[in-house]
């Protein structure tokens, strides 16, 4: 048996897990948790990094830091995290991860500088403060002694895969900190603001525009490319966590995912490159040659946390009041935008709740009400999609909103099309582990 490694280094914990190559069913597991905050040391990652592959290895005699058994590994993670690297390979300063929003003045003035549909053709993105472009301009403004010093600039996985390929600062890493060894995949180079989907390279005149000159930048591998760590295993590019997610899922043309989080992300699996001047879809690409657009919402799963939390229930009673109204809840209706939205663009926006008669007023109309209006929300982002001709035959539901009864019940009506919810599951760390697999096939 011939055994892979997959990571998901998300932004709340790091996982692990270890799976039959030929088959993909996980023999072992491994988890540790990161910092909470919108900025972070990358060194918390690599010391969680290394205790999830410890866990996964609890028990087992093996060499190599809990990696003796493995053939091949690739590290999925959280995207748009700016980690900046001085000529040493040392972390000049901590992590700006994708939900720091300090940056959405630099991304206004880029936008301004460049214009939107410009910004689009060049790169599948307008950039918002989720982006790295827009972090790199933030570091450049207000700590100019930092951007002075950046030498390189790499994405969470990208970092941690030089590291655990041994790289790294003298004195911490074994192999030295070369920075041309620093590498990427597609879907996490097109979520920087600064990588050109259809040459496959680097704007490196945007990324000068950002950070004030220029840097080493991950090299990009192809779907099947590999490099090596320090004993010899080979090592995929990895994935953003869109992108692993489908991976895993084995999401192909056709489907579109609906991840029902705190949050939402809408993203289908696409042959072509999406552009949207607005802003609306990320024009990403996935890990296997494909693209990958993408809208994110900011009301997903916290909707129902509200409104059970107003009824007094917990969710499985929510979900049992929701599925006593009929479709419509009574005419009652609910825009959910409870903390603004993304998609659409309304970051001022509040919720509200219209409708409202004698009769329509109820426990369950109001829970139906709530479903119906958060899926409602992720269906604008399907609307989002179709428009710009990305074809959506099957929706695949995940997240933790997905174990709703109510939610799978009501999703088809009110998204439209087939819904189909796979069992949970780590497809970010499993997406990995499927790189990591076929790798070893070339």
């Amino acid at each position: 048996m011939t055994l892979v490694m997959g990571v998901d280094s998300s932004t709340q914990s790091c996982k692990v897990v270890i799976t039959d190559a030929d088959t993909g069913e996980v023999l072992r597991r491994g988890r540790a948790t990161h910092p909470e905050g919108t900025e972070v040391h990358p060194g918390a990652w690599w010391s969680a990094l290394r205790a999830a592959i410890t866990d996964a290895s609890a028990g087992l005699r093996t060499s190599g830091g809990g990696l003796g058994d493995v053939a091949a590994w690739a590290i999925g993670g959280q995207q748009h995290g700016m980690v900046v690297l001085d000529a040493d390979g040392r972390v000049i300063r901590d992590a700006l991860l994708w939900n720091d929003t300090r940056s959405a003045g630099a991304a206004a003035d880029l936008v301004a500088e460049f214009g939107a549909e410009t910004l689009a053709l060049r790169t599948g993105l307008v950039p918002v403060a989720s982006f790295t472009i827009t972090k790199l301009r933030w570091l450049r403004d207000h700590e100019p002694e930092n951007a002075a010093q950046v030498a390189a600039v790499a994405l969470p996985h990208d970092w941690l895969t030089w590291r655990l390929r041994g790289f790294g600062p003298e004195g911490e890493s074994p192999r030295g900190p070369v920075l041309e060894e620093l590498v990427t995949d597609r879907s996490d180079a097109s979520g920087t603001g600064y990588w050109d989907p259809t040459t496959g390279g680097y704007d490196r005149d945007l990324l000068v525009a950002a950070l004030g000159h220029d840097a080493i930048l991950p090299r990009v591998l192809g779907p099947q490319e590999w490099v090596e760590d320090e004993a010899g295993r080979r090592v995929g590019g990895g994935a953003g966590d869109n992108a692993g997610a489908a991976l895993g899922l084995g999401a192909g043309p056709g489907d579109v995912v609906v991840s029902i989080g705190t949050s939402g992300t809408v993203f289908a699996v696409s042959e072509q490159r999406t552009v949207d001047p607005t802003g609306t879809v990320a024009g990403f690409a996935d890990c296997t040659g494909r693209f990958l657009p993408l809208v994110a919402t900011l009301n997903a799963a916290r909707v129902l946390d509200a409104i059970a939390r107003v009824l007094g229930v917990d969710h499985a009673e929510l979900s049992r009041l929701a599925l006593v109204a009929q479709p419509g809840a009574g005419g009652l209706a609910l825009v959910p935008y409870f903390e603004g939205e993304r998609t659409p663009n309304l970051p001022d926006a509040t919720a509200s709740l219209t409708g409202m008669t004698l009769a329509s007023t109820t426990r369950e109309n109001l829970a139906r009400a709530a479903v119906e209006g958060m899926l409602g929300g992720l269906g604008a982002g399907l609307e989002a999609l179709r428009a710009l001709g990305v074809p959506l035959e099957r929706a695949l539901l995940i997240g933790g909103g997905a174990q709703s009864e109510a939610v799978r019940v009501i999703a088809p009506q009110v998204l439209g099309m087939p819904v189909e919810i796979p069992a949970p599951g780590e497809y970010v760390a499993l997406g990995a582990a499927r790189q990591a697999a076929s790798v070893l096939a070339v």
